[in-house]
C-alpha cells in the first residue's frame, strides 16, 4: 500500500517526548515522510540539536521546550498553531518496579501525571487544531503494559491502562469528525534511557531487563510503525497496533538465550 503524502493543511506533526528514544526516532521518520515536525520535551538542548540535525538534512523542524504536565504551558504552546495534522503523544515513562505493598506513591503520581494527564493536556489543547486541518491524527504511544499486568509493574501498568482508555474513549467520542485516533502499544523496546530511568540510573538492573534477549525492539522499529499508521489513507484508522520482539510472547513470557 502506498504511503500517503501529508496535505498542505495537515503537514505539521507535533511529537512530545522527542528528546530521545521513540520520540526522537518518530520525529526523524515523520520528517522523512514530508511533515514539518515540532519537537517538544523538557530537555531543550536535546530537541534543539535534533531540530538542527533534521534541518541540516533538508527537512523542516522546530524545537519547543515543554513540560506536558504544565497545563498553562501546554495551552500557550497550542496557541501558536491554527492547524496541525498529527499529534504523537509519546511523553511518558516508568519509575520503579516495586510491588503494590511497598510502591512509592510519588512515583505512581509522576507516572500518572506524565503518561495520562500529560497526554490529556496536549490532546485537549490541540484537538481543535487537528480538526481544523480536515485530516488530523492523534497517536497515543501506550505499551503492552496497558493491556496486561505483571508483578512489580502496577504503577506503570495503571498509567498505561489510563492512556489506553483515553485513546479508546476519545475515538468513540469524536467519531464522525475528521480526526483519527491511533494507539501504538510496544512491548520490549531497548532504548538508551527507558530502563535506566526506571531503575534510578542503576545500570546493572537496567541491563538485566534485556539480558539474553537477542533482538529486542528498537526505537526505530516503533517509529516506523507510527509513521506507517499515520500515513495510511484518511479513511483507514489503525485503532490499536501491538508490537513485540519475536522473543517476547507476553509481558511475562520472554525467551532468553543462555
Amino acid at each position: 500500500m502506498a504511503t500517503a503524502a501529508p496535505s498542505a493543511a495537515s503537514r505539521i506533526a507535533v511529537v512530545t517526548g522527542a528528546s530521545s528514544g521513540i520520540g526522537a526516532a518518530t520525529a526523524r521518520q515523520l520528517a522523512r515522510a514530508g511533515y514539518r515536525v515540532v519537537l517538544t520535551a523538557r530537555r531543550k538542548d536535546r530537541i534543539e540539536a535534533l531540530a538542527e540535525e533534521l534541518n541540516t538534512a533538508g527537512h523542516s523542524a522546530a524545537a519547543y521546550q515543554l513540560d506536558v504536565t504544565d497545563r498553562a504551558a501546554v495551552d500557550e504552546f497550542a496557541s501558536a498553531f491554527r492547524t496541525i495534522g498529527v499529534l504523537v503523544n509519546n511523553a511518558g515513562g516508568a519509575l520503579g518496579a516495586d510491588p503494590v505493598a511497598s510502591g512509592d506513591p510519588a512515583d505512581w503520581r509522576t507516572m500518572y501525571e506524565t503518561n495520562v494527564l500529560g497526554t490529556l493536556n496536549v490532546t485537549q489543547a490541540l484537538l481543535p487544531k487537528l480538526e481544523a486541518s480536515g485530516d488530523g491524527v492523534v497517536v497515543v504511544v501506550s505499551s503492552t503494559a496497558g493491556h496486561g499486568t505483571y508483578e512489580g509493574g502496577a504503577g506503570y501498568v495503571a498509567a498505561k491502562h489510563g492512556a489506553h482508555v483515553l485513546a479508546k474513549t476519545l475515538r468513540l467520542e469524536i467519531v464522525g469528525k475528521p480526526v483519527r485516533v491511533v494507539e501504538i502499544a510496544p512491548g520490549m523496546v531497548k532504548t538508551e534511557e527507558f530502563a535506566l530511568t526506571r531503575f534510578g540510573g542503576d545500570t546493572d538492573r537496567a541491563a538485566k531487563v534485556y539480558e539474553g534477549v537477542a533482538e529486542p525492539l528498537t526505537a526505530d522499529d516503533v517509529a516506523e510503525t507510527i509513521a506507517w499508521a499515520v500515513t495510511r489513507p484518511s479513511h483507514v484508522n489503525v485503532d490499536l497496533l501491538v508490537l513485540r520482539p519475536r522473543a517476547q510472547a507476553s509481558n511475562t513470557k520472554v525467551h532468553r538465550e543462555s
